[in-house]
């Protein structure tokens, strides 16, 4: 049976840490401070979410089919999955494009200005 690893604590609800290895042929051991990988810190609903995304090849449609759930509960829950993996949003990526045309607007940097920081956030 498959078992999950735990990263929170059952107790507190608090992030654990791996800090032991043990080889099951022959019981070497490695200690240390280990994060988990990102995917490992998904939640259960996370990891079915991306799983269907997954199956259904990227479509929301099917994906909101499959489901049984709205276009926008698909793209909300979608943009919670790429925070939980590190990733700027959406919604991150428009405030930063509307800083800059508030920065463009008050003479704080040129457009040209604008464009490379705009390349870099785009690269990033």
């Amino acid at each position: 049976m498959y078992k999950r690893r735990l990263t929170t604590c059952p107790v507190c609800g608090g992030r654990l840490n791996i800090q032991k290895y043990k080889c099951e042929k022959c019981a070497t051991e490695i200690t240390g401070n280990f994060q988990i990988e990102e995917f490992a810190q998904l939640t259960d609903e996370q990891l079915i979410f991306l799983k269907i995304f997954i199956k259904n090849r990227g479509n929301l449609s099917e994906l909101q089919k499959e489901l049984s759930i709205s276009y926008p509960t698909a793209k909300a829950r979608l943009e919670e999955l790429v925070k939980a993996l590190g990733y700027e949003s959406e919604e991150d990526n428009r405030k930063k494009t509307m800083e800059i045309l508030e920065k463009i607007e008050k003479g704080e940097i040129t457009p040209e200005e604008a464009k490379t920081i705009l390349k870099k956030y785009k690269n990033n």
